[in-house]
C-alpha cells in the first residue's frame, strides 16, 4: 500500500500524471481479463489459486529491489509491476473472497466481512509505521522484501485451510455460455446492478481522490517517509473502529443505508484535505482524510460484498464476482488518470476536491435510489 506509490513518487520522482497511470496499469488487468477469470474460477477449486497468487505477488514486488540493486528501475519498470500485480489479483482476489462464502453461512456474511476487516486493521494500524521506518532506514525498494516475506508467511497459513466447495463438472461447461450466463445474472439481479452503478461511480472519485495523496503528502505537507507512514496510522484507525462497529450498524440501518453512509464519509474526508490549510493542520487534515477513508471504504465493502454474496447461488460465485469486480473497475482506471492530470495542471487540492464532491454528491443520489435504500436486509440467494 505505501512502500510502491512511494517508491515511485520519492525515488523515481514520479508526477503526478505518472502515479496515476501506475495505478491505471494496475487496474487495467481487470478490465481485461476479469470476465473470462471468473468463468475459468468456477471450474477450479478457488484455494489453490489464492495460495499461488500470493506467492506470485511475492515474487513481483521482490523484483523491484533487485532492479534497483542492477541500476534498472523505471516508471516503466513499475508499470509492468503494477500490470503484473493487477494481473494475479483479478484471479487470486477474485477466489479470496469466494473462500470467505465457502466458511461462513450467508445470513452471518456482514458479520464475516466485519471480522476480517477487523483482523487486517491490526496490520493497517502498524504496517505503514513500519513500513515508513523501513523506507526510511533501507529506501523503499528494499523495504518491498518485508512484503514478499509476509506474503511467502500468509501463503504456510492458507495451506492449512480447510474449505469444501461444490463445482460444475468439466463435462457440464461451456465457455462462451459460461461467460454469457455470468453477465445475464448480473444483469437480471436489481440489486447486483445498482451496487455496480453506486460502487463504480465511487472507484472513479476514490482513484481521483487517493492517486495523487502521496504526492502531496510528500510535496505540499513536506513530509518525509517515516513520517508518512506514521499517518497511515490514521487509516488504520478507521478500519478498526468499522470494523468494530459496522456489523451492527449495518444491523440497525440496513445493509443498503450503510453503504451510503460509507459513500458519504469518504467524500466528507477528501473534501476537507482539499480545503484544509498547510503546515501542521495540514498534517491533520491528512491524517483525517485517510482515517475517513478507512472508516468509510469498510462500512461500504464490508456491506457491499455481503450482499452481493447473498444473492448468487454458489455455481455462480466465480462468475458474478468477476462480472462485478470487472463493472466496479471500468470506472476506476479513467478515475486515476483524471485525478493525475487534474493534479498536475491545475493543482493537487482540485483532484481531490473533485473525489470529494463527487463521492458526496453520489451518497445523494445512493439515499434516494429505492434499490439501495431500502435493502435493509441482505437479499436470499437466486435459484440458478
Amino acid at each position: 500500500m505505501l512502500a510502491l506509490p512511494m517508491t515511485a513518487a520519492v525515488l523515481l520522482k514520479a508526477t503526478p500524471s505518472q502515479m496515476g497511470v501506475l495505478t491505471a496499469m494496475e487496474l487495467l488487468p481487470f478490465v481485461l481479463l476479469s470476465l473470462p477469470a471468473g468463468v475459468w474460477l468456477d471450474r477450479v477449486r478457488k484455494l489453490p489459486v489464492y495460495v499461488i497468487g500470493e506467492g506470485l505477488i511475492a515474487l513481483v514486488l521482490a523484483s523491484v529491489p533487485l532492479a534497483w540493486y542492477f541500476d534498472r528501475l523505471s516508471m516503466p519498470f513499475m508499470y509492468t509491476v503494477a500490470f503484473a500485480i493487477g494481473c494475479v489479483f483479478v484471479t487470486a482476489g477474485t477466489a479470496a473472497q469466494i473462500v470467505l462464502t465457502q466458511v461462513v453461512p450467508r445470513e452471518r456474511l456482514v458479520e464475516a466481512h466485519a471480522k476480517n476487516a477487523l483482523a487486517s486493521s491490526g496490520a493497517d494500524v502498524a504496517g505503514p509505521g513500519v513500513a515508513g521506518a523501513l523506507i526510511k532506514l533501507v529506501g523503499a525498494p528494499f523495504a518491498l522484501l518485508a512484503d514478499a516475506l509476509l506474503l511467502a508467511f500468509s501463503v504456510l497459513i492458507l495451506r492449512g485451510l480447510k474449505v469444501t466447495e461444490n463445482r460444475v463438472s468439466h463435462e457440464a461447461t461451456h465457455f462462451w455460455r459460461d461467460l454469457k450466463d455470468g453477465l445475464r445474472f448480473v444483469a437480471s439481479q436489481p440489486v447486483l446492478v445498482s451496487l455496480a452503478v453506486s460502487v463504480g461511480a465511487w472507484q472513479f472519485f476514490h482513484q481521483c481522490a487517493m492517486v495523487v495523496q502521496i504526492v502531496y503528502a510528500t510535496r505540499e505537507l513536506g513530509l518525509n517517509e517515516n513520517q508518512v507512514g506514521m499517518c497511515y496510522v490514521g487509516l488504520g484507525g478507521g478500519t478498526v473502529l468499522a470494523s468494530i462497529f459496522g456489523n451492527r450498524i449495518s444491523r440497525r440501518i440496513g445493509p443498503g443505508p450503510c453503504l451510503v453512509v460509507g459513500f458519504a464519509v469518504c467524500g466528507l474526508g477528501w473534501l476537507q484535505l482539499a480545503l484544509g490549510p498547510s503546515g501542521v493542520w495540514g498534517v491533520v487534515s491528512f491524517v483525517v482524510m485517510l482515517m475517513c477513508f478507512g472508516l468509510g471504504a469498510v462500512l461500504l465493502f464490508i456491506n457491499f460484498l455481503a450482499m452481493r454474496q447473498a444473492v448468487t447461488p454458489e455455481p455462480l460465485l466465480g462468475r458474478m464476482t468477476s462480472t462485478m469486480r470487472w463493472l466496479i473497475l471500468i470506472p476506476a482506471g479513467p478515475g486515476a488518470i483524471v485525478g493525475g492530470y487534474v493534479g498536475e495542471h491545475i493543482g493537487l487540492r482540485y483532484a481531490m476536491g473533485i473525489g470529494g464532491i463527487g463521492a458526496l454528491l453520489l451518497a445523494v443520489w445512493a439515499w434516494h435510489h429505492p434499490g439501495i435504500r431500502h435493502l435493509r436486509a441482505l437479499p436470499a440467494p437466486t435459484a440458478k
